[in-house]
């Protein structure tokens, strides 16, 4: 398999670092996972990890190896047997099809079970000690139920927001979910969680074509600008504001730009900026624990990708150094 050089240390400036750097899940396999011939752009990981350690010099950031994700901790938010069908590899070549990511390596399990687990890593991290952890990876939201679909295999978002309430004792779970493709696999299988709150934004005629049903889906047309994407945004946190989360889970997709292959919007890196630092505002005002997942991001060339998703981890970074000076 393929190898793709990563930065030899992981660890921040200590000497300059902040009180409390943002804690960031990563692991090689995010990228090494992925075939090279594959359509996905696998090297954003390794690209954005790059770009991000640059920022670590001034201990913005705490990169963490996470562990696997546990079979049980992907049965509370999936059928058992797609969940031992993928572990064993028997899948169907229909269904790996329809998931993607293909030709699929040796690693893809676990790949996948790492990115899994930097999703909840982060979340334990939040759970514990409050303001905001990321997963440098994930926002898995067309995972359904029994079946993988759209490059996501298992729903980190839905997993997340199960053991938030099960595990973790959190009373209300909310998903703001602004990638630009809807969240319809979380969206099923959080549409009877009481406890879950699912707010997705996103292109009306973009993938998937048949949208499930959301608690709140806002739909933007195809080509809306910065404006239009800023005020359902908006709209968005005003309804899980509503709702009186305490906790969030940000799936925060930059496939909006105007940039990127498959997104069908023309969201400015600025307008990407000012939606991350609505929702980072609110948070903060509100002192709301909150997991950041990445998301979907396409960009030709994939360096608008890279910048985007520094601008979310840095603004990430200096809202949870405020919130939890704020707490200490």
């Amino acid at each position: 398999m393929d190898s793709v050089d990563v930065p030899m240390t992981l660890t921040t400036n200590q000497q300059s670092s902040p009180k409390f750097p943002l804690k960031i899940c990563y692991h090689e396999i995010y990228t090494n996972g992925i075939h090279p011939d594959a359509r996905f752009p696998r090297d954003r990981y390794v690209k954005l990890l790059q770009q991000l350690t640059t920022h670590s010099q001034t201990g913005m950031f705490d990169f963490v190896e996470p562990k696997q994700a546990s079979k049980s901790d992907l049965l509370i938010a999936h059928d058992s047997k797609y969940v031992n069908d993928f572990l064993t590899q028997n899948l169907t070549e229909k269904e790996i099809r329809r998931i993607g990511l293909t030709p699929w390596t040796q690693d893809i399990i676990p790949r996948t079970l790492f990115l899994m687990g930097g999703a909840i890593t982060a979340l334990r991290h939040v759970t514990e000690y409050g303001g905001i952890a990321g997963n440098m990876a994930g926002g898995t939201h067309h995972a359904h139920y029994d079946f993988g679909s759209g490059y996501c295999i298992f729903n980190d978002l839905a997993v997340c927001a199960l053991l938030a309430v099960e595990k973790y004792d959190f009373e209300r779970v909310a998903i703001l979910d602004f990638d630009v493709h809807q969240g319809d696999g979380t969206a099923t299988i959080l549409q009877n969680i009481e406890n879950a709150l699912t707010i997705s934004v996103h292109c009306q005629g973009n993938f998937p074509f048949r949208k499930s049903i959301s608690d709140h889906d806002i739909s933007i047309p195809n080509g809306a600008e910065d404006d239009d994407y800023l005020a359902a945004i908006e709209q968005a946190i005003l309804l899980a504001s509503e709702f009186d989360p305490d906790i969030i889970l940000y799936q925060a997709g930059v496939d909006g730009l105007t940039t990127d292959s498959l997104g069908k919007l023309n969201i400015t890196r600025n307008g990407m900026q000012e939606r991350n630092q609505m929702v980072f505002d609110y948070v903060t005002e509100h002192s709301i624990p909150t997991v950041v997942f990445m998301g979907g991001g396409y960009s030709e060339p994939i360096s608008h990708t890279i910048d985007a998703f520094t601008d979310l981890f840095v603004a990430a970074a200096i809202t949870n150094e405020k919130m939890l000076s704020k707490l200490s």
